[in-house]
């Protein structure tokens, strides 16, 4: 076999193991102290499968094995040197960043949820982000008030 081949080769597998950057969002990086750590967990936890790579002799098995350590390490270290930590709420008259509200929906359903950073978000344990569009129209409100979301309202029952 040619060396043209075998170059040519190994350019394409380099090229294949280069994994587009992980989305930023273009809102400011807010986050509690909970997402703090655990931004900078998720980094530590990229640099160590990163350099766990380093061990595979095999240069192509190596740069596809390394892609996707590679690329989160580039997102969780811009994730942690834009972090903007917030305070956490000093009042429960109204909905902040890192409240905790409860809303009960028109349907009957009462859900509670805490207002995080983007990146700590999980609806599904109980947390959604301060960009979400439930979060932008909670933000500011008190008990008892009311907003709509998609034809539905929702008011607010309880803050902490």
């Amino acid at each position: 076999m040619s060396v043209a081949f075998v170059k040519e080769e190994s350019a394409e597998t380099a090229a294949e193991t280069q994994l587009p950057d992980r989305p930023i969002s273009q809102h400011p990086n807010l986050v509690t102290e909970a997402g703090v750590k655990a931004l900078e967990q998720q980094l530590h936890a990229a640099r160590q499968a990163y350099e766990a790579t380093n061990s595979i002799e095999d240069i192509n098995e190596r740069r596809r094995q390394a892609a996707g350590p590679a690329r989160d390490l580039r997102y969780y270290s811009e994730r942690v040197r834009t972090a903007q930590l917030m305070p956490a709420p000093t009042t429960t008259d109204v909905v902040a960043f890192g409240s905790t509200v409860t809303f009960s929906r028109d349907d009957g359903r009462v859900q509670t949820y805490r207002i995080v950073g983007e990146d700590e978000a999980d609806p599904k344990q109980g947390s959604i982000s301060y960009v979400s569009p439930v979060a932008r129209l909670l933000i500011g409100k008190a008990v008892g008030d009311v907003v709509t979301v998609s034809g539905h309202e929702l008011e607010i029952v309880a803050i902490s």
